[in-house]
């Protein structure tokens, strides 16, 4: 982790915490952002019913932002000295404890702005410097039960340009050249985010799914979370896509700014430059390598369906999906 933030530890309880007879599991669903997570919220809430009479009970990014979280990720103190952060600790225990009271075998936990936001990122020219720190206090606050962690990851080149994308649709500025060079070197890359989730929650098993393996398939991300087949999407949906560039381009009239910050032309906007992009798909070939390895016994590779801890050299395959790969079969893809 980066750095190092007081966190209270859970309050004697045992690692799973028996009440009433039942135990529970807290699965934690953390995107990341730019793989398919507005698409999976959707499926997810189609789920509602069944997933109910199996005992399994899903907070999402509705209600973790609305009501459960807010404050707990603050690092200043409140009126009166009043510490924010803690007392959002103590709300979180509060919902976990009524959650499993009621009768919850599996809380299943989907927000990926618990790991931190796109703008967040590109403030810090890096991929969740504070993963580690936000965990730890969400953990702290679920007392000891978050026994799996689901992580979806992307191709940096492409992650990061769908998250340029999201942000300017939004508001923010269009990320200049000096920005994009700053990413396109810093060396923080998945391995270090699943390092920093692993040292956050020790006890949590962590699967990653990779985006290109797993694109459009939210029943693949819940089976990951659940540990069982979850009902096949046949909708065929893919929401929240990245905004072409002529969208872009007329967004930024409309926010009064100037569109000529963005290139001529449609389709995809790439920010990064040739040799830029390059470095960013050469350091996910490499977190691709340290999965496919074994992740130091942290992290689970998980591709079509299957769920095997990695094995010692790369399947066929794993090396393209991070390179020239992304530009034919992706491409399309928000």
């Amino acid at each position: 982790m980066t750095a190092s933030i007081p966190v209270s530890r859970p309050d004697g309880t045992a690692l799973w915490q028996r009440v009433g007879g039942i135990f529970m599991d807290i699965i934690l669903h953390l995107g990341a952002h730019r793989t398919a997570t507005t698409t999976f919220q959707h499926y997810r809430r189609d789920q509602t019913e069944d997933l109910a009479a199996e005992g399994v009970t899903v907070w999402g990014p509705e209600r973790m932002r609305g009501a459960i979280v807010p404050g707990l990720f603050r690092s200043v103190a409140g009126r009166h000295g009043r510490n924010i952060a803690r007392r959002a600790e103590g709300r979180v225990r509060m919902f976990t404890r009524m959650a499993q009271a009621e009768g919850t075998r599996q809380l299943l936990v989907t927000d990926e702005n618990l790991l931190g936001t796109c703008i967040q990122n590109f403030r810090a020219g890096q991929l969740y410097p504070a993963a580690g720190e936000r965990m730890a206090r969400l953990g702290a606050g679920m007392g000891g039960q978050v026994r799996r962690i689901v992580l979806s990851i992307r191709s940096q080149d492409l992650w990061w340009a769908s998250a340029a994308a999201l942000i300017v649709s939004r508001g923010h500025p269009v990320p200049d050249a000096r920005r994009c060079e700053a990413i396109s070197r810093h060396r923080r890359g998945w391995r270090d985010v699943i390092t920093d989730l692993a040292c956050a929650l020790p006890g949590a098993e962590i699967v990653v799914l990779p985006f290109e393996s797993c694109a459009g398939r939210p029943d693949a991300t819940l089976g990951a979370a659940l540990g069982r087949d979850a009902p096949r999407d046949a909708s065929g949906r893919w929401l929240n896509r990245s905004l072409h560039l002529s969208r872009l381009r007329m967004g930024l009239v409309q926010q009064g700014a100037d569109p000529d910050l963005l290139p001529d032309g449609d389709g995809r906007w790439q920010p990064f430059a040739e040799e830029q992009a390059a470095r960013l798909k050469e350091l996910y070939a490499d977190d691709m390598h340290w999965l496919v390895a074994g992740a130091d016994g942290l992290a689970t590779l998980t591709e079509d369906k299957r769920s095997t801890r990695a094995g010692t050299t790369l399947p066929a395959g794993a090396l393209t999906k991070g390179q020239d790969y992304d530009k034919g079969h992706m491409a399309q893809h928000g």
